[in-house]
């Protein structure tokens, strides 16, 4: 095995439809989801995040998360990951065996954690901790989200100090698996590449991504940033669709899968995609996204 093949072999591409769809104002009809999601399985993605646990009242396009989930096909090797905002949600994730993953946003901007989860910083470290005790009663691995980790649009205090120590408690809770996230899109190749690396180099036995948005113009210098810095798990979504609802800015979309691809290509990275229902994929992303 050469050494590109080994490379690409240890990136992991997380598809976020979830992200993409969840701010959308017209519910989309389940059918729809669900033809959506089974192209995005069979394209062969490490990871689908597909759905959230989360409150039908702060996110209705997510009502029907385990309707959905019923009717997904997972013959390909590509793992579940659903987002959840408290226990409630951890309880209900953890009863279906086809999860492999579940995502929790822990804020590092107090306002923001607020306005997510309608908790504390300090509560949702105590949610975590008891949804990493749980995960690991039931075979599921949590994924931390570091939200507002490039900064956020509140004034709350933010530096490299503030992520180096959230981090460092979330580590000695048992996180084992942390996405540093953008949210707001405003994330600089620069601080991709001034907070991933440290962090890599102070927690070895941490698994890190990143969860980037971006406007259109910017996601080719921060996708090139990302691995340059030592990225081997990138969360990215189907023509860049998507943002946070509860912090809605419709320029700042997700990452653009499609780039994300064209990059790893340049660099003679094959990330081993079917990409006949990657094409298929993006025709039918037509049906969801009105064209987007």
């Amino acid at each position: 095995m050469n050494t590109k093949t080994e490379k690409s072999n240890h990136i992991k591409l997380i598809e976020c439809p979830r992200d993409a769809m969840q701010g959308l104002h017209d519910f989309v009809p389940t059918n729809l989801k669900v033809a959506y999601l089974n192209l995005l399985l069979q394209v062969g993605f490490d990871t689908l995040d597909f759905g959230s646990f989360v409150s039908p009242k702060a996110i209705p396009q997510m009502r029907d998360t385990e309707e959905v989930l019923a009717q997904l096909d997972l013959s390909s090797n590509t793992k579940l990951l659903a987002i959840v905002a408290n226990l409630k949600g951890v309880e209900n994730a953890v009863k279906h065996k086809e999860i492999n993953y579940l995502g929790f946003p822990f804020s590092i901007s107090e306002t923001f954690q607020q306005r997510n989860t309608n908790s504390s910083i300090a509560q949702s470290l105590v949610t975590v901790e008891q949804m990493l005790e749980i995960c690991d009663k039931h075979q599921k691995e949590a994924v931390i989200y570091l939200s507002m980790g490039f900064g956020n649009p509140y004034g709350d205090e933010w530096n490299t100090d503030i992520i180096s120590h959230w981090t460092e408690e979330l580590v000695k809770k048992g996180a084992k698996i942390i996405a540093v996230a953008d949210t707001v899109g405003v994330s600089t190749p620069e601080k991709i590449k001034t907070i991933l690396p440290p962090l890599v180099n102070e927690f070895p036995n941490v698994e890190f991504g990143l969860h980037l948005h971006s406007t259109p113009q910017q996601r080719l210098e921060k996708i090139a940033a990302a691995f340059e810095a030592g990225c081997t798990r990138m969360d990215s979504a189907l023509k860049g669709y998507g943002g946070c609802p509860m912090a809605a800015d419709d320029l700042t979309g997700n990452i653009a899968t499609e780039d994300v691809i064209d990059y790893l290509a340049t660099q003679g990275l094959n990330p081993h995609l079917n990409t006949e229902k990657w094409q298929e994929a993006m025709l039918f992303s037509t049906h969801i996204f009105n064209g987007g």
